[in-house]
Parts: C-alpha cells; structure tokens; sequence
C-alpha cells in the first residue's frame, strides 16, 4: 500500500483548526521593498539634477567674473581688456576732453604777439627807415625821382607823368601843395595851384576836384614810408595797404610792393621845395 503522508496543518485548516494570519495584507515585504528603491531612485536623480545646475551655475559665474583671465594663483588681476574702441564717429570712443575751462585757458595762455603788418612797410624785407613826419603847415613841394633825378612829378593832360622841367608853366605844374591827409591827418595828400587834388583811379595817379565823397579822401591820401635809399620816401596808398606810388614808362600810378630793386628804386622819391 502506497505511503500514507501526513499533511500540513495549513493543508487541513480546518481539520487541524488552523487558519490564515489576516492581520498582514499578502506581499507586504516587497511593497516595502520597491517603494524603498523608488524613493531611492528619486532622491539620486534629484541629488544629480541639483549637482549638474550647481556646476553649470559655477562655470556661468566663472565665465562672467572680471578674473577669470588671472595667471598667477592667489593674485587679483585689475588689468583692462586688450582691445581699443574705434575712434571717430561710432561712439565707443569715451575718452574724456582735457580742455581747461575759459577762465583758466584766459590766466594761463600768454598773450599772442603782434601780427606784423601785411603792408610792404611794415613787413620783413620792407624798408627799415624811419618813415618822415608830415609838416604841421602847409607846404609846397616837387617831388622828384630817385633814379631820374632830373625828372619830377609833372601833370599832363589830367594824369601825373615823370618830366623834364621845362618852362615857368612846367615848374608850376610841378609843385603841390603837401597838406595833412584827407582820409589820415598823419599822412599826405597833394593839391594842384589851382585846387584839384592827386588821387589814385584805375591805379594811375589823376588830377582831380575832390567831390566830397569818403572814396575820393581815401584815393588821394598817401602814408610816407621809409626807403632804402638815403632821404627818399616811399609814397603807401591808404587804402590799398601793400600799394605804393610808382613810376612805370614816366607815368605815376599805384602797384604792390615787391622787393626787386628796380621797384625800389621806382617807388622813392624826393620830397624837395617848391620849384615854383
């Protein structure tokens, strides 16, 4: 006869009077159990989301520190970056103006020296003479070539030419009256015996009656000027600075000064007495 096994009480609970323990729920342990590894598993993707934005946070803030470039350890770097905005008009360029203030440029600046004259008597190269003073009365005179010196100013047909004296009547048209300046008191004009005055017009020295005007004082007021040729006097225009009384092919007129010796030669004159 086969083998008559006994079996477990839980087999026959009944039987035995055994039953199931209904105080714990089937498969408590391993609800435990993987609730523990998933509370495990978040907590270490949380610990790493929070490590990795630590570290990038590190390397922004590395990236964006002022000395991040510093070589030498434990040393702070104050240095400026190497690159120099671009000058001109793009805006970058700040650099700050240096100029003083008005009142502090006015204290400080010395005071500018005078500019010389642009007149040829005032002017490097321009006779140093002392320039004669007009006389404080009226008086008559011929006013003669340096370099003709048998030659004076003489009018003829309305103009002022360079002549030989010849004749009572060439010696009266060839003395003026010098008086003090019509346009300057501290320069000359010259009137005729009969009243007209010498003025300047189209650059060519004219008899004519003064017409009251301040064009007409200006054309017939002349400055003397010192020349280079020993008591001579060289004749500016004032109102033509730079211009001075000549005589080009015997004809009295008014050109700019230069320093050739033919013009200075042609440009002084004496101022001798009266010849009539």
């Amino acid at each position: 006869m086969p083998e008559n096994k006994s079996r477990s009480s839980q087999d026959q609970p009944w039987e035995n009077g055994w039953a199931p323990d209904t105080s714990r729920a089937p498969g408590t342990r391993r609800l435990w159990l993987a609730g523990g590894m998933a509370m495990a598993t978040i907590i270490a993707c949380a610990t790493a989301i929070a490590v990795s934005e630590r570290d990038a946070d590190d390397d922004s803030a590395a990236a964006a520190s002022p000395f991040a470039d510093a070589t030498v350890p434990g040393l702070i770097s104050f240095a400026t970056p190497s690159e120099t905005p671009p000058k001109g008009g793009s805006g970058l360029s700040t650099q700050k103006s240096t100029t003083k203030a008005p009142s502090q440029q006015n204290a400080t600046r010395p005071k500018p020296a005078p500019e010389p004259s642009k007149s040829p008597s005032g002017g490097a190269g321009s006779p140093t003479t002392a320039a004669p003073k007009p006389p404080a009365t009226t008086t008559w005179r011929s006013i003669r070539a340096v370099n003709y010196p048998d030659r004076y100013w003489h009018v003829r047909d309305g103009s002022v030419a360079l002549d030989r004296v010849r004749g009572s009547e060439s010696r009266q048209d060839s003395t003026f009256k010098q008086v003090r300046g019509l346009a300057n008191s501290s320069c000359h004009s010259f009137a005729t015996h009969d009243g007209t005055y010498l003025r300047h017009r189209g650059f060519v020295l004219r008899a004519e009656r003064t017409d009251g005007s301040a064009l007409f004082a200006q054309d017939a007021t002349f400055c003397p000027r010192g020349s280079s040729h020993s008591g001579a006097t060289m004749l500016e225009s004032v109102n033509y600075p730079g211009y001075f009384l000549r005589h080009k092919n015997f004809v009295v007129r008014l050109e700019r000064y230069d320093h050739s010796s033919l013009y200075l030669a042609d440009s002084s004159f004496r101022l001798v007495d009266g010849l009539a």
